[in-house]
């Protein structure tokens, strides 16, 4: 995780910190907190205010208004008991006011919660409030936060200090953090502690003339502030400083990044192609005004003497391997060798078909390198790649291999490109000499993460469909409806054409996933659709499998594919006119809108059914209701957004604010940082301001030599040494 942090030397140990033994020193550095700078970090997952504090007696209509609200008293009473139902124990937990009494429900994690609380301790206990049978208001599964112990007095009575308007910060701990006093409570008083004494002799990195002209705080007070504000003004102006550094010193390494990139010497390549004129005029149709736009741009960064280091984004199907092969004809030609690699070798497989189709007549040697090959076969092409033979490589991560060495590497692709980390990325681009580098994403990318994650690339988008395209009708279905969908699946195979069947493969489920999807595979070919071909294609199957079952596929033998997620990318049959995704509400939306880019490449009308059951999250998922609730809301707005759209930016747009950026394109693939505090779906202003001032600095003060940015200097390479023996890699 990327940590936002000072120099090394204004980092003391903990031990300085009053109140940190042994134990707790122990405890805090299981969650990477080994310095007073790492505590003073840790910033408060919320804050109690009065306005969000109500008597119990009012409980009932927050319950019918369905809003969170909480409330402060004392722990009255605490039992668990057996349920005759369902013989599972559920912990209760009695909360009095002067106006009242409600009752806390715990149905997990009744071993911790029944030792957690003592008689007498003052809660905040915050939830949406619900009706029992007898329609009292009760709290299930609440957050709590403990205000005051029933024995201890050393601390602030936050209960009384409500009335004169405080502002109490709530800290996250765990079990094992409770039982050494590191409760919320506990951080409370270690961090008043850390903020009076540890804060005062910070040196500021950001430099005055950046914090004067966004009338930022120095760091001290925004430290102090983000832990006991004063006001709510002044914890949004500690925030926003907060927010700002942590965005700035990202942006500085994108500017550090493209910098770098400019004074590299790279491949200035002559763009006049025969090759590339030849696919063109070989084309059944013609290219987009977008595709004819990007083409340009990527020619653009192939004359010049530095290399291309650029992002083409574009929904599915928008035509990005016609772009890309121009490109990669170019480079050939001028006698350099492509790599093309891809994440799964389904999809390394597809582009070498596609590829070879547009290549058929052209004196260009493709060569396919994927795991798992003949070692003669892998030999073969081993010696073609070394000696210079073979044009084209198109490879999964194989290509990355010690054993792979090209003979003169010019031109590098790198397809969906979020599913690779960054090591590999660069470990391609080490295969040759400052290689020109383009890499993909069908997955359509929002502006703010764009600037984040690939703030050092040039980005290309082609934002126009081909003409032939007719808009996929996108329906939700649910479960009882299913016998519905299977019969308009028989009628569009009965009229010549093709569906995929596909189901939910994660994780944490995988094998349960794989045998569900293989035994309704069993009673689709059996029960359901007797009377149609039906193939299964899933990752676990040999390369020989996929290949024979696809090109049945391909060649209209099989009608009806049961599939997993394994083709979410690549797979190009134009036949294919009904897309059915079962439990759809497990799935991603930029899964979702992926799988629905399978279908509608062809003339006729194209389907996507989303068959939806809910009820899954209710038998399938642990969580406490609450939880529960939150993610059956998010499911149906990303099957809804489905069917309202088919503008993939639109889709991202949302699936950004559902997920956050860091598990939409997977932290440590992409390289995205983890923000402690800053949101770059909710801080666009504040990005788009610190990026402003980072690539304004560079171009001011290219090395950082300059006196007053010497602070800045030591703390930036702290934090990003590792990153940056990476920059030059997107």
């Amino acid at each position: 995780m990327t940590q936002h942090r000072r120099p090394p030397d204004q980092r003391s140990p903990l031990q300085y910190v009053k109140g940190i033994g042994p134990k707790r020193s122990a405890a805090l550095e299981s969650i990477g907190i080994t310095t007073v700078d790492d505590l003073l970090y840790y910033f408060p997952r919320g804050y109690l205010d009065r306005s969000t504090i109500v008597p119990i007696s009012s409980l009932k209509s927050f319950a019918a208004k369905r809003e969170e609200v909480t409330v402060i008293g004392d722990v009255f009473r605490q039992e668990a008991r057996r349920s005759k139902r369902s013989n599972r124990i559920i912990f209760f937990l009695t909360i009095r006011d002067n106006t009242g009494y409600v009752q806390c429900v715990w149905f997990e994690g009744i071993k911790w919660v029944r030792e957690a609380f003592e008689v007498g301790e003052m809660l905040a206990v915050s939830a949406v409030p619900t009706l029992d049978k007898l329609g009292r208001p009760q709290f299930v599964h609440p957050e709590f936060d403990r205000l005051r112990g029933a024995l201890e007095e050393d601390e602030p009575d936050w209960g009384k200090m409500f009335n004169t308007g405080a502002i109490i910060p709530k800290y996250s701990s765990s079990s094992d953090l409770g039982k050494v006093g590191l409760d919320s409570r506990g951080f409370r008083r270690i961090l008043r502690t850390a903020t009076q004494q540890h804060t005062n002799g910070l040196t500021d990195p950001l430099p005055k003339n950046i914090r004067a002209a966004r009338q930022l705080p120095d760091l001290p007070n925004a430290l102090k502030a983000i832990h006991f504000p004063a006001d709510f003004a002044e914890l949004k102006t500690a925030r926003t400083r907060l927010k700002f550094d942590e965005l700035f010193y990202w942006e500085l390494m994108m500017a550090f990044r493209r910098k770098a990139n400019t004074e590299t010497k790279g491949i200035s390549f002559i763009i006049e192609s025969k090759l590339a004129r030849t696919l063109v005029d070989s084309l059944p149709f013609g290219l987009t005004a977008a595709q004819r736009r990007v083409t340009r741009e990527i020619a653009g960064d192939m004359r010049s003497t530095h290399p291309m280091n650029r992002l083409l984004q574009g929904d599915v199907g928008s035509g990005k391997t016609i772009v890309a092969l121009m490109a990669m004809l170019v480079a050939v030609e001028n006698g350099y060798q492509v790599a093309f690699m891809a994440p799964t070798e389904i999809l390394a497989e597809q582009h070498v078909r596609t590829l070879k189709s547009f290549l058929a007549e052209m004196p260009v040697n493709l060569r396919l390198l994927i795991g798992g090959q003949r070692k003669k076969l892998r030999e073969e092409i081993l010696e073609d790649i070394r000696s210079g033979r073979a044009n084209i490589v198109v490879g999964t991560h194989a290509l990355i291999e010690e054993n792979v060495q090209f003979a003169r590497l010019g031109f590098v692709v790198i397809d969906e490109q979020h599913r690779f980390g960054v090591v590999q990325r660069a470990g391609l681009k080490e295969k040759g000499s400052s290689p020109d580098v383009l890499v993909m994403t069908a997955t359509p990318i929002p502006r703010t993460l764009a600037m984040t994650v690939y703030g050092d690339l040039d980005v290309s988008t082609l934002d126009e469909m081909p003409a032939n395209r007719r808009p996929i009708r996108t329906a939700i279905r649910m479960e009882d409806q299913k016998e519905r969908v299977y019969s308009f699946v028989r009628q569009e195979v009965q009229q010549g054409r093709q569906a995929y069947i596909v189901f939910p493969l994660v994780e944490d489920s995988e094998k349960v996933d794989l045998k569900a999807a293989t035994s309704e595979f069993e009673r689709l070919r059996r029960d359901v659709l007797p009377d149609l071909s039906i193939g299964l294609l899933h990752g676990k199957m040999k390369s020989e499998e996929k290949e024979e079952v696809m090109r049945q596929f391909k060649a209209g033998k099989v009608h009806v594919m049961v599939a997993t997620t394994v083709i979410e990318v690549g797979i190009d049959i134009p036949n294919a006119s009904v897309m059915v995704i079962e439990n759809a509400e497990r799935f991603g939306l930029s899964q979702l809108h992926q799988l629905r880019g399978r279908v509608g490449r062809g003339a006729d009308q194209s389907y996507c059914i989303l068959i939806a059951n809910y009820g899954w999250f209710d038998k399938g998922m642990k969580n406490n209701p609450m939880e529960t609730q939150r993610e059956k809301e998010h499911a149906r707005l990303r099957l809804e957004t489905m069917a309202e759209t088919a503008d993939g930016f639109k889709i991202a747009e949302v699936d950004l604010k559902l997920r956050g950026p860091g598990e939409l394109l997977g932290t440590r693939q992409s390289g995205m940082p983890e923000f402690r505090i800053a949101n770059i779906v909710e801080d666009a202003e504040i990005l788009l301001l610190a990026r402003d001032e980072a690539f304004a600095l560079i171009g001011r003060d290219p090395e950082l030599r300059m006196d007053d940015h010497a602070p800045l200097r030591d703390h930036f390479f702290e934090l990003y040494r590792e990153s940056w023996n990476l920059g030059a890699v997107g």
